[in-house]
């Protein structure tokens, strides 16, 4: 029996949080290795553009495996695998067929990324990911975002919309 795209990208049982964090474990000693060897802007870069890269990918394949095609609808209905166990808290201001408005209150990928020790790459770990996302999943599907937790903000401020 095969996997579809999504599920082989995201195992059943295993929290977004627990995928995130053992990605970031692996990550921390790339970061590591190449900020010692290259300088800090070089190591930062490097994670970003990586971390952006496998997000597309991530997305593409989830939204390979949407029957009938991806829509906002077809992405609100897989939030779940993201605030899974209280990995995100959030507060929905609107929810249409055309916008999904909502802050997330509590994050714990950022109070992960903080206990590891990777607090100041954290938002490239976890909120790099969220725009980078929409671009493999839908070009139709924009984030627009202003702050974040992870940057020190109460909490983050995410809307977004689709084009058609």
């Amino acid at each position: 029996m095969s996997q579809s795209p999504a599920a082989a990208s995201h195992p059943e049982g295993l929290s977004m949080l627990e995928k995130r964090t053992i990605e970031a474990e692996i990550l921390k000693e790339v970061y590591e290795t190449l900020k010692a060897s290259h300088g800090e802007e070089v190591a930062k870069t490097t994670i970003e553009e990586s971390v952006r890269r496998s997000a597309i990918e991530q997305a593409r394949q989830f939204a390979a495996s949407v029957p009938g095609g991806t829509s906002l609808k077809s992405f609100q209905d897989i939030q779940h695998l993201w605030t899974k166990g209280g990995s995100l808290e959030i507060e929905v201001k609107e929810q249409t067929d055309k916008s999904f408005v909502f802050d997330v209150v509590r994050c714990r990928y950022a109070e992960t990324y903080k206990k590891m020790g990777l607090g100041e790459i954290g938002g490239l770990l976890s909120c790099n990911r969220d725009g980078a996302f929409c671009e493999g999943y839908d070009p139709k599907l924009k984030l627009e975002r202003t702050q974040t937790i992870m940057q020190g903000a109460s909490h983050c401020n995410f809307k977004y919309t689709y084009e058609e």
